[in-house]
Order: structure tokens, then C-alpha cells, then sequence
């Protein structure tokens, strides 16, 4: 298998670990011992409805949606419209990827509870599935507000502003998430990728300000020399260098890549003009004495 399949089939595992977290998730702490989330909710269902409520609940932690929705709909026809039900019967929806569906007892559940959290971390992942992203990221930005300490709130956060390419954001919400569980190996690698797109997206806005910056042609260059063409590379840092005389880094990097080719006389002119522009610059310092000492 090419490196390129398994960094593939990785991501798709990983996408794939991402949904069924969710729904373990949703059913582990919104449906705990058949009850609703307790102190969270507000409402409370004579004992007739509760032990119906209660049979649902059971029907959809057993996965029997159809009959969970039956249980649900007969506690709200009997009165019992609160927002912990509506919430319930959204999840069956959401289940069986009814989303419009779903939505709808979403809204109905904040409308009668407001500082609910688990309906809004639903209602956004429904809208994420839907494609509306602005209202996705509407709804968990006030959920994590909410539960700032609830990971689920968070997790469906970054997709939502991953899906609307905001990437600062994607980072901020890993870097909290990471904060709440150091040691969380899907964090760190959810983190990893969120600062490479966002530098990905940096490079591009850059790219599409001014294609000529030195910057770009800085970034430009550095991925000639990943590819192997030092030669390539080395053109493009001096454009860069003739751009903007004052930028740092461009003639270290010159100095490099005239070392991978056996040029120490143009190197130690490249570090001595990197230290012209930069004279604290601790890494050029130590090539130019290791230059200047030579073999």
C-alpha cells in the first residue's frame, strides 16, 4: 500500500471514528439509565408519561427507533411537552438521518428551554448534516457557551467551522479540547491538521493578495526544496530577496541550499547578509563559525 492510500484510508478511518463517537456519545450522556439529563432539563411528566418516556427511552437505546418514537409522540399527545422529550424524539430522527425532522424538535426544546445545551450540540450537528454551516456554527457557539466543559459541543464546533474554512477557530477549539484532556491522541491529531489547513489558507489569501510577495515566493521556495529542486528553490529565494531586502530567513536559506551543493564562499556571503538584516540571528551566527572554522 502507497503512502498517499494509507494517509487516506487513515483519514477515512478516522472520519468514520468521528460519527460513531457522536452517537455513543449522544445515547451515553443524554439518555443515562433511561432518564433524561436531570439537573439540566426543566419539566417534569406526571408518573402515566415518565414510565412511558422511560419505554422509549429503552426502545431507542435498544435501537428500536420506530417504536421509540411511538412511546415519544404518545407523552407529547398526552400533554407531556417538555423539553427533554422533544429533544428524545429528535434523536430518533437524527437516528434514522431525518434531519428536517430532527431540527424542528430540536428548536422545540430550546424554545421551551433555552440554556439546554445537548439539543443546540444536536441541532448544529442536523444542520451540519444538512449543509447550512452559518447556522450550524450559530448553535454550537451558544452550546459551548453553555458547556464549555462538554467535548461534544466543542468536536461538532470545528467540523462546523472547518466546513466554513474559518481555521483559526478549528485550532482554538482543539487547543480547549486539549486542555480538557491532555492526553487525548485524536486531539493532537485533530490539532496537527487544523494548524497545516490553517497555514494552507494564510498561503492562499497571501497568494491572492500579492502572488509577487516576498513571502509567497519564500513559501514558494521552501516547497521546490521539499520536492528536490534546490536549484528552483534558490531562484525563486532571490526574487524573494530582491522583493523585500529587509525580509529575515531568505538568506539563511540560501546559505543552506549553497551548502547542499558544496558552495561554502557563496554560503558565508548569504549568512553574512542574513546577519546584516538580523545580527541576533543565533542560527546564521553558528554557521558562519562553523563556515569560518572550516572542515
Amino acid at each position: 500500500m502507497t503512502s498517499t492510500a494509507r494517509m487516506h484510508r487513515t483519514d477515512l478511518f478516522r472520519k468514520a471514528w468521528r460519527g460513531a463517537h457522536l452517537w455513543t456519545v449522544i445515547l451515553s450522556v443524554l439518555l443515562p439509565a433511561g432518564l433524561p439529563v436531570g439537573a439540566q432539563t426543566q419539566g417534569t411528566l406526571p408518573d402515566s408519561l415518565l414510565s412511558l418516556f422511560q419505554e422509549g427511552v429503552e426502545a431507542q437505546k435498544a435501537g428500536h427507533l420506530e417504536e421509540a418514537e411511538r412511546a415519544f409522540r404518545q407523552v407529547l399527545a398526552g400533554g407531556g411537552k417538555v423539553a427533554f422529550v422533544y429533544n428524545n424524539l429528535g434523536i430518533v430522527y437524527q437516528s434514522r438521518r431525518e434531519h428536517e425532522k430532527a431540527v424542528t424538535q430540536f428548536r422545540e426544546a430550546i424554545h421551551l428551554q433555552p440554556d439546554y445545551g445537548a439539543p443546540r450540540i444536536l441541532l448544529g450537528a442536523s444542520l451540519l448534516a444538512l449543509g447550512r454551516t452559518g447556522e450550524a456554527a450559530q448553535q454550537l457557539e451558544r452550546a459551548v457557551k453553555l458547556q464549555p466543559r462538554e467535548p461534544l459541543a466543542r468536536e461538532q464546533l470545528a467540523r462546523a467551522y472547518e466546513r466554513g474554512e474559518n481555521f483559526r477557530g478549528v485550532v482554538e477549539q482543539y487547543r480547549a479540547l486539549l486542555e480538557l484532556q491532555p492526553n487525548n491522541p485524536e486531539y493532537l491529531y485533530q490539532l496537527g491538521g487544523a494548524y497545516l489547513k490553517l497555514a494552507a489558507w494564510c498561503h492562499r489569501q497571501m497568494a491572492a493578495q500579492n502572488p509577487n510577495s516576498a513571502r509567497v515566493l519564500q513559501s514558494l521556495a521552501e516547497s521546490y526544496r521539499q520536492q528536490g529542486h534546490p536549484d528552483l528553490a534558490a531562484q525563486v529565494l532571490r526574487r524573494a530577496a530582491k522583493a523585500d531586502p529587509t525580509m529575515p530567513e531568505v538568506h539563511y536559506a540560501l546559505a543552506l541550499i549553497y551548502l547542499e551543493k558544496n558552495k561554502p564562499d557563496e554560503a558565508r556571503q548569504e549568512l553574512e547578509k542574513e546577519l546584516a538584516i538580523v545580527p541576533s540571528s543565533v542560527a546564521a551566527q553558528a554557521l558562519l563559525r562553523k563556515l569560518k572554522a572550516g572542515p
